[in-house]
């Protein structure tokens, strides 16, 4: 298991995860990179993800949807405000609609993921900000904490396998 830490933080409106990774940053870089890598990992083992549009540029967005056990699926969406490749991607990301229509009576985060090189590989910092703790109690009890933790569980064997 790649997590080493899952901190949710109601004072600072925040939960951060920490992983570690064995590759360095600009492989690990590869897992938010490319849809099909992405898709692998994103969802929990029984939501994967699919992603329909990436578009990986300051201002561009993805479109996604995870698809449960019984084939409910979960809609999603990202837009890109921050990259710097190999280190440091920052994200909204928000609840749509079957269309990919961002769903306004649900949260936006913001994600901010760090990538800095460590011993054996790459630690992984992924820091959620919530809008309110109304916001953040809500995803949380959602399963958030859960959900993000089983996802990252699956990134090992992905690099694993190059």
């Amino acid at each position: 298991m790649t997590v080493i830490s899952t901190t949710p933080d109601t004072a600072t409106l925040t939960m951060t995860i920490v992983a570690d990774l064995a590759a360095p940053p600009k492989r690990a870089w590869q897992v938010w990179a490319d849809p099909r890598q992405l898709e692998r990992w994103w969802g929990p083992p029984t939501w994967p993800a699919t992603f329909v549009t990436h578009d990986l540029v300051v201002g561009g967005g993805s479109s996604y949807y995870m698809t449960g056990p019984d084939g409910e699926k979960a809609h999603g969406w990202w837009r890109f405000l921050v990259i710097d490749e190999p280190h440091t991607l920052e994200f909204e990301d928000g609840f749509a609609d079957e269309e990919g229509t961002p769903n306004p009576s649900m949260p936006v985060i913001v994600g901010r993921v760090a990538l800095t090189e460590a011993p054996g590989g790459t630690r992984m910092t992924i820091v959620s900000t919530f809008a309110d703790l109304e916001q953040m109690e809500q995803l949380v009890a959602m399963g958030m904490v859960e959900g993000m933790t089983a996802a990252m569980g699956q990134i090992d064997e992905i690099l694993a396998a190059g």
